[in-house]
């Protein structure tokens, strides 16, 4: 059998002809390529210039919010102002509120002062293995027996001494009536008897209002004695159950910020105790100093009682004091007459001056230390808003938001601090 072969010595034809033909290109190419070369370079030496083009008669604005026109501190201040009246509008409510359940809300702030300055002693009693139940009941009928045991021994004072006080009252009244006749003034029994007789004018013209002031105080009376059975009832349960109460409302905001909001309280009810217990001891000590003052000048009769509305009025700061004071050197002027009345606010001033420069800093010391301003100011704003009882709480309420807004701060700020100093 006879084998042809296509591929001889030199290859295969086809592949010969292929191989030719890349030779070919690549020889044109390396031809082609200078020429190329020198159009390119001939054509950008010759490139006509751009034609210019016509400037736009206006431009528009790229950003056209008007809020990049307004100042930053006018942004910055209307951010506050919208924040502030929230945040007053949200007041407002509150207070609004509190006003509306005022008959509710007034014996809760009482019993929670009072079971600040129990507790001390049912803890003590707990410690001593005493249940709950029966520490409290001791201490709640402990406290009110001496409590009925000081009014009943005020009144009976008070109510002995009201028939001298009436007739010193009204000698005193013939006194001033012979020194306005006899003195500088000179005044005739006509322009004394005008005086009279406006006095009288006053009384007749205002006597309305007197009989509505007597009615309203009746029906006060009658919520006060409601409310103290509130304050009685309210006060059992926060000495026996005050951690389980205070647990659950704790357990009712979010979980991130209930181990902070649960330190803050148990800070300010520890500030709350400290307050209460330096100001009983600071009005038990003013009450004592002016009591034997008006005993030791002869006004023997009013000395319990007077020393009793000083140690009551000693629980309003820097103001309750002063007022029954004032109260104490004007009983003292009717029974015993200028001079002694002298020496009483002599005494007032310098009970005060040693309750304001040495009592209440040591027995008050840093847990309770607020500044003079901030007390008028909130006395101040407790008796506009709720009289009397917005003056007893307002102190004791701005000591508590100090220490438990202080302990919120700390523990935002500590955990920076530390940061710091580690990467320092």
């Amino acid at each position: 059998m006879v084998v042809f072969r296509l591929d001889g010595p030199g290859g295969c034809p086809l592949t010969r002809m292929r191989r030719f033909g890349v030779r070919a290109r690549n020889a044109w190419e390396a031809v082609r390529a200078p020429v190329r070369a020198a159009a390119e370079r001939r054509d950008q030496e010759f490139t006509p210039p751009p034609a210019p083009q016509p400037e736009p008669d206006a431009v528009p604005d790229p950003d056209p919010d008007p809020e990049h026109d307004v100042p930053r501190g006018v942004r910055v201040a209307a951010a506050w102002a919208w924040r502030l009246l929230v945040i007053g509008a949200a007041a407002y409510f509150i207070l609004y509120m509190i006003g509306l359940l005022s008959a509710v809300v007034i014996p809760l702030i009482v019993a929670l002062l009072l079971s600040a300055l129990l507790s001390p002693a049912v803890g003590w009693l707990r410690r001593l293995r005493v249940p709950g139940s029966l520490a409290t009941a001791i201490v709640l009928i402990c406290g009110i027996a001496a409590i009925a045991g000081v009014l009943t021994a005020v009144i009976r004072e008070f109510v002995a001494g009201i028939p001298v006080l009436s007739k010193k009252a009204a000698e005193g009244i013939e006194r001033i009536q012979e020194y306005l006749k006899n003195g500088p003034l000179k005044m005739s029994d006509h322009q004394l008897n005008q005086v009279l007789d406006t006095m009288r004018d006053w009384l007749v013209g205002n006597k309305a209002n007197i009989t509505d002031s007597a009615v309203s105080t009746f029906v006060t009376t009658a919520h006060v004695l409601t409310g103290m059975l509130l304050v009685l009832f309210v006060t059992f349960f926060f000495l026996r159950d005050g951690q389980r109460i205070w647990a659950f409302l704790v357990g009712l905001f979010p979980v991130k910020a209930r181990e902070s909001l649960g330190g803050a309280g148990h800070a300010a009810w520890r500030t709350l105790v400290a307050y209460v217990r330096a100001t009983v001891l600071v009005a038990f000590i003013d009450a004592v100093g002016i009591g034997l003052s008006v005993y030791l000048l002869g006004v023997t009769q009013f000395a319990l009682p007077l020393g009793a509305l000083v140690f009551l009025g000693a629980f309003i700061p820097i103001i309750g004091a002063t007022v029954t004071g004032a109260v104490a050197v004007l009983v003292a002027f009717v029974i015993k007459g200028p001079v002694t009345a002298l020496l009483v606010f002599a005494a007032v001033i310098a009970v005060q001056q040693l309750e304001g420069h040495v009592l209440q800093p040591l027995i008050m010391g840093k847990a309770v230390a607020i500044h003079p301003l901030a007390v008028i100011v909130a006395i101040g704003a407790g008796l506009v808003l709720a009289g009397i009882v917005g003056a007893l709480v307002a102190v004791p309420l701005v000591a508590t938001l100090n220490t438990g807004i202080r302990y919120v701060i700390g523990r935002n700020v500590v955990p920076t601090e530390a940061a710091q100093s580690d990467t320092s």
